[in-house]
């Protein structure tokens, strides 16, 4: 019985012994399955949006690893290396997510994905050419980011066409009021600009700036002098002697003038000033009656010369004819007193101070002699040549007065 106990115990101990080793075994196993299992797993570097993160994985390839991560990639992604590449110990991948971005060219609208790093880089990845005149809502440097707004407005040519002097320039799609600030024009009140100033510019528009100015021109103008006539009794009748030369005044007239492009389109008269009176011209009109003749004397008819009344040659001329000094020879100042009536004679037929009536002439004073005055003959004074001419030639009777 003790024999068998014996036996008993040490079997119990046997199996407890041998199951402590399996146990010890397979807790060992787990332990270097486990890190054997870590220990094969590939170290891997992921930039995500240019923050770093690293990883131990197992995965096989770059797309397994994205998905450990919950990353979704999009075709506009930037991703290195590819999807399908397989993953290797210390591999760097670069995932950087596309950034969406409004691009409006000439009021057209496009929603664009990009991975440019600046406006400009997206741009040229667009190949979207900027001129100089072009006009771009954000600096090309600017960084982009999700939602980031650019706005081109594409330059074209315009028409400016300031005071009549025409030139092209370059011109976005603005008002015509900010298109002429743009451009240092500047639009005074009276100026007329087409179109207004409120439309828009467009390609090929043609922008009309007239200059309008408004100014005063002074022109001074003669006032003619009148002729005032006075009775004169001292004077004989008919006979007219100039008391006061005349003098024309001078009237300023304002007009206010219209000017467009520098050329006058109107003149109004606003205002008349007088800037020197003028003088009239005073003329004495004798009215003196002649003294009555004395009784006719009966003479002899071989002496014509001595009758009161005979017939002559008579001729005219003027204080202005050639050669003449205006003064007759007995000393009357005819181009002073052109009033005056004056007959040159020959003094041996009619004596120089003689007072005489001429018949279609009127009293008159035998005050001149010529050269051509001999016997017979009479030359009549007129103060003017069309008057000289109308008179002629001609046979006329005269009367000697004393």
């Amino acid at each position: 019985m003790l024999h068998s106990m014996k036996k008993l115990f040490s079997g119990k101990l046997s199996r407890t012994k041998l199951a402590i080793t399996l146990t010890s075994f397979i807790v060992f196993s787990t332990i270097l399955g486990f890190g054997v299992f870590h220990g094969t797993k590939a170290a891997v570097t992921v930039n995500v949006d240019g923050e770093e993160v690293t990883v131990r994985t197992h995965a096989k390839t770059v797309a397994d690893i994205l998905k450990e991560l919950d990353i979704e990639v999009h075709p506009e992604d930037k991703l290195e290396p590819s999807k399908d590449t397989v993953v290797s110990d210390s591999m760097q991948i670069v995932w950087d997510p596309a950034k969406e971005v409004k691009l409006v060219i000439d009021d057209e609208e496009h929603a664009m994905y990009t991975t440019a790093e600046t406006v400009q880089d997206f741009l040229a990845e667009r190949d979207i050419d900027i001129k100089e005149h072009d006009k771009v809502s954000q600096d090309l440097n600017t960084p982009l980011k999700d939602n980031l707004v650019i706005a081109i407005e594409k330059a074209f040519e315009v028409t400016l066409d300031v005071g009549g002097k025409k030139q092209q320039v370059w011109s976005t799609s603005t008002t015509v009021a900010d298109f002429l600030e743009q451009h240092d024009i500047t639009v005074n009140d009276l100026d007329r600009v087409e179109p207004s100033l409120e439309e828009l510019v467009a390609k090929d528009t043609v922008v009309n700036i007239t200059r309008v100015e408004k100014v005063t021109d002074v022109v001074e103008e003669p006032i003619e002098f009148g002729v005032v006539t006075q009775n004169d009794s001292s004077l004989d009748k008919g006979k007219e002697q100039v008391v006061q030369q005349g003098e024309n005044g001078t009237v300023a007239n304002h007009y206010e003038v219209i000017l467009e492009n520098g050329k006058e389109v109107s003149r109004e008269l606003v205002k008349t000033e007088t800037v020197k009176e003028s003088l009239d011209r005073i003329v004495a009109v004798g009215t003196k009656a002649p003294p009555q003749p004395k009784p006719q004397q009966v003479v002899s008819r071989s002496t014509e010369s001595s009758s009161k009344e005979f017939y002559v040659s008579s001729t005219a001329y003027t204080a202005f004819c050639n050669g003449c000094s205006g003064v007759t020879s007995t000393g009357i100042n005819l181009r002073t007193n052109p009033g005056a009536k004056v007959i040159a004679v020959d003094p041996s037929v009619i004596p120089l101070g003689t007072k005489v009536y001429v018949e279609g002439y009127g009293y008159a004073v035998a005050g001149d002699t010529g050269g051509a005055i001999k016997g017979h003959k009479i030359d009549v004074f007129f103060p003017d040549k069309d008057a000289a001419y109308r008179w002629g030639r001609k046979k006329v009777k005269i009367k000697i007065l004393d």
